[in-house]
């Protein structure tokens, strides 16, 4: 196999290492103009980008030995993707990648902006000691509303579980809610939100979505948060809003000023006057397009591009995860007044072998393969189960637990806490429509 890939940007070194090790051959230029790339292209199957320059049409008719484009973030604005599918060239993207990252940077914006935190440091830097009116606002009790529902929505959703607040999200597919938040329509969402946060693709459907109309129709004066792209706002109107008091207060990851790159911010020497009122409005919070940007989710996007450009050529590196997803009962988890009592009574009285976990079944698939399934009691006041309000949890065995997890999650599946891993196999929890929780095992055999 003689897959040529064209690096035109710079990322984590475990893309290029690891699609050199699966037998890639990987090229590199990170100065050359748009032009003289285009000049070159012919010789490559693959590309890999950030967003140094769009790939229109012009790039892809030159790109005739193109199999497929993948960009290292989460959307794909900076690519004619119509035309690109034309040629049957596949687009990839890593929305998985960072979005704990942008999760994470919009809780922070909002708790910075509700305590005032920005101000208030500022001030004591500058030796005043200001205690009134640096009183802030505390997030339980609000409602937060999501518009775009996916990677990025769904993990900003989980990050607000900890918080007493009503959660409601929006977006153009249907039923894409889950246990983290209640899918309403737009018309709800802009009656019932104190916080608004983006999660948007840029997009001719979203460009210039919040207009003095849009803004005008929210019942309540509300904060809003922008991660997703700076166009989605009309800054000026932002402003407007602000100066009024109908917006409280922004946390803004992205501005319309940007250029594509996201590199730089204005395409000339004009300050705009919206932009000069942010500058030094308080309650206002600008991060330059950082979001998704963290050292844990630059090493994640990268492995996700790498894993999907393998998938396209070699397949699933584990086929049996794909066929069949959960192999057997793990076991039956329950709350007991006495666990222990318990435990004594069914091995007097049934025979069970128990021991400090419950008691453990041993059985053989139909291909004679060795099984278990654990039965184990928890005592009431146990969290284990949190956040599912049923007083049991089932666990399922599964082949490979990370490649399911994956899947799960792309399919809009609730993902709870991180994958723990035990001398006796790896863990991980999912949500299912209902909010009950499920426990997955990887089992060590």
């Amino acid at each position: 196999m003689d897959i040529k890939i064209l690096h035109i940007d710079s990322n984590n070194p475990i893309l290029w290492d690891q699609l050199q090790n699966a037998g890639f051959i990987n090229h590199s230029d990170f100065t050359s103009s748009k032009e003289e790339i285009e000049a070159k292209i012919q010789d490559y199957q693959g590309i890999v980008i950030r967003s140094r320059f769009k790939i229109d049409k012009t790039f892809l008719e030159k790109a005739t030995n193109l199999q497929f484009i993948a960009r290292v973030g989460a959307g794909l604005e900076s690519i004619d993707c119509e035309y690109a599918s034309s040629k049957n060239i596949t687009l990839i993207a890593a929305p998985e990648g960072n979005r704990n990252a942008v999760a994470e940077h919009s809780l922070g914006m909002i708790l910075s902006l509700f305590n005032k935190l920005n101000q208030a440091h500022t001030e004591i830097q500058s030796g005043h000691w200001n205690r009134e009116s640096n009183r802030g606002h505390e997030l339980d009790g609000k409602t937060v509303g999501i518009i775009g529902y996916g990677n990025m929505g769904k993990a900003f959703a989980k990050k607000l579980r900890g918080f007493d607040v009503e959660v409601l999200c929006y977006d153009i597919k249907e039923n894409v809610a889950d246990a983290n938040a209640k899918q309403v329509s737009l018309e709800e969402l802009k009656q019932k939100t104190d916080v608004l946060s983006l999660h948007l693709p840029w997009t001719p459907e979203t460009d210039k979505m919040v207009n003095t109309a849009f803004i005008e129709g929210f019942e309540k004066p509300f904060w809003i948060i922008n991660t997703s792209r700076g166009n989605n706002v009309v800054t000026a109107d932002l402003v407007t809003a602000m100066q009024s008091g109908k917006v409280l207060g922004a946390g803004l990851d992205v501005l319309e000023y940007e250029k594509l790159s996201f590199e730089t911010l204005f395409k000339d020497k004009y300050t705009p006057e919206a932009f000069k009122y942010l500058l030094k409005a308080k309650n206002v919070i600008l991060s330059p397009h950082i979001a998704g940007w963290t050292f844990e989710s630059h090493e994640r996007l990268a492995q996700v591009i790498v894993d999907k450009i393998k998938a396209k050529y070699f397949g699933n590196s584990n086929p049996t995860a794909t066929e069949e997803r959960v192999t057997g009962i793990g076991g039956f988890f329950f709350k007991s007044k006495n666990p222990k009592e318990l435990l004594s009574w069914y091995a007097t009285h049934l025979g069970l072998k128990t021991d400090d976990f419950g008691s453990t079944f041993l059985w053989k698939d139909k291909n004679d393969n060795q099984c278990s399934t654990q039965w184990s009691p928890f005592v009431e006041e146990t969290n284990y189960f949190a956040p599912s309000e049923k007083q049991f949890m089932q666990n399922f065995r599964v082949v490979n637990l990370d490649d399911l997890l994956n899947k799960l999650s792309e399919e809009g599946v609730t993902i709870v806490g991180d994958v723990q891993t035990y001398e006796y196999g790896k863990f991980g929890w999912i949500l299912d429509l209902e909010g009950n929780k499920i426990e997955l095992w990887e089992p060590k055999e």
